[in-house]
């Protein structure tokens, strides 16, 4: 049974997705590169900086790296912003800009225009494709999805869950906040995510509030 925060997180994102939407409706639209690691220059409004009330302290001791699993772990940077101790000091989305493997994603969260909104979020699960993952779409689909923005807001958010979940809350179908369900396969460290059965190929990586299960595809809605 969800916790009265889990519930309390939901309708906070419920609230702040719309809100964040409606804003990007008045803003014109970048226009994204062909190349699937591009990253195009962000706005203010979609600065990477922004951070919750509850963001951890830099001066946390935990060795974050003690909880992640999977094979594609060994790609992550072992010191810097962009390793697992540097992503546990930040909110996701600033997290998840200072890790290389994640930089197509990063492009297209910046896109949308949901930066705030993944930042400010309580707490999440973020179901994160690896730069290989969007690499398997071809680049003129992909130059014209980051092009939608409606149509990507409504994929990125696709791999968005309320509440952060641990590896043993996995299995099972959960809502995202694109209002569809998604179904995670599988037990102990071996799980595949989605009809596509996305791959984690690094599982349970903290930031300061959300926990990410990077993968190997894109879910689509």
């Amino acid at each position: 049974m969800k916790s009265m925060k889990t519930r309390t997180g939901l309708v906070a994102l419920a609230i702040a997705l719309p809100l964040s939407l409606a804003a990007c409706g008045s803003s014109s639209d970048n226009t994204a590169s062909a190349g699937a690691g591009s990253t195009p220059a962000a706005t203010s409004s979609d600065s990477m900086t922004s951070t919750p009330s509850d963001t951890m302290s830099s001066s946390t001791s935990m060795d974050a790296s003690s909880a992640v699993f999977g094979e594609g772990c060994a790609a992550v940077p072992k010191d810097g912003k962009g390793s697992f101790n540097g992503m546990a000091t930040d909110p996701v989305a600033t997290a998840a800009s200072n890790n290389p493997l994640l930089s197509t994603l990063v492009t297209a969260v910046k896109q949308a225009g949901l930066v705030d909104t993944l930042n400010s979020a309580p707490e999440i699960t973020v179901f994160a494709p690896v730069n290989d993952a969007f690499a398997k779409i071809p680049a003129a689909d992909l130059k014209k999805v980051l092009a939608d923005k409606p149509t990507l807001t409504k994929i990125l958010t696709n791999h968005v869950v309320a509440g952060k979940l641990s590896p043993d809350q996995l299995a099972g179908d959960h809502k995202t906040l694109a209002g569809t369900t998604i179904t995670v396969k599988g037990s102990g460290q071996n799980f595949t995510v989605g009809k596509a059965d996305a791959k984690i190929i690094c599982g349970n990586v903290p930031t300061a509030n959300a926990t990410v299960y990077i993968i190997d595809g894109v879910l689509m809605p």
